[in-house]
């Protein structure tokens, strides 16, 4: 496997995953708009906001 496919596999891995992430976001409950819009927000910063959203807020939000 050469470097570009390694690139492009791990930029697709992150597209999908924050795709789920702000589904995720959705259909939680952060108890004010605030606070999902700015999860929605840092999720989509490239490679380490989705990262940032499983560790700190994932549980955060309650299911509704």
């Amino acid at each position: 496997m050469n470097i570009v496919t390694v690139i492009i596999s791990l930029g697709l891995l992150f597209y999908f995953l924050s795709c789920w992430l702000i589904i995720d976001i959705a259909k939680k409950d952060f108890g004010a708009l605030q606070k999902k819009a700015l999860w929605g927000f840092i999720t989509l910063i490239p490679f380490i906001g989705p990262v940032i959203y499983l560790l700190f807020g994932y549980k955060k939000g309650r299911s509704s």
